[in-house]
Order: structure tokens, then C-alpha cells, then sequence
């Protein structure tokens, strides 16, 4: 008898806890904008999908792309390394060259 309504307990602590994907829509879409107005580029758009780390990491990263806005860069592309806090609901980024020491 309380084999089951443990079980029932345990099933509704999980379906608690497990976000809705309008939840996770919703996340993304705020990441989306924290990153983008965080970047220093002009025309920055997103490059791919987000990296989802573990909750108990709690950042999720997202590759940056635009232009650099000061003349002497005469438009050059760059990319960007956008780390955020999902708990603080903050971005960060930092420049970043894939592949180059």
C-alpha cells in the first residue's frame, strides 16, 4: 500500500521539476537577446545552436557573429564566445578565433 503511493509521489516530483517547452522557448529566447545586445559587433546574429551545459554548471554558450564597429577593423567579420548564466539570466562574451592558440 505505500509501495504505490510513493511511487505516485516520486512521479509527480519529477513532472514538477521537468520545464514546459514554452519554459525552454522561452530561456533560449532570452539568451538569444542577452548575447546579442552583450556583443560590441554591428549586424551580430547567433552562429548555430546553443551548448546546454548541465544544471549544476548552469551556463549555457553560444557563437557570435558580426561586424567590428571600429574603422581601423574597415568592417571586418569577427565571432564572439557568449557564456550565460542562466540562473542570473546574464551574458558574457569575449572574442574568440576557433582553432588559433
Amino acid at each position: 500500500m505505500l509501495r504505490p503511493i510513493l511511487l505516485s509521489l516520486s512521479l509527480i516530483t519529477v513532472y514538477a521539476q521537468a520545464s514546459t517547452p514554452q519554459a525552454w522557448s522561452d530561456q533560449r529566447q532570452h539568451m538569444l537577446k542577452a548575447c546579442l545586445a552583450a556583443s560590441q559587433f554591428k549586424d551580430a546574429h547567433v552562429l548555430g545552436k546553443p551548448a546546454e551545459f548541465d544544471d549544476q554548471v548552469g551556463y549555457s554558450a553560444l557563437l557570435v557573429e558580426g561586424t567590428y564597429p571600429q574603422k581601423h577593423m574597415q568592417q571586418r567579420t569577427g565571432t564572439e564566445l557568449c557564456l550565460y548564466d542562466r540562473q542570473r539570466q546574464q551574458a558574457f562574451v569575449t572574442e574568440w578565433e576557433a582553432g588559433k592558440p
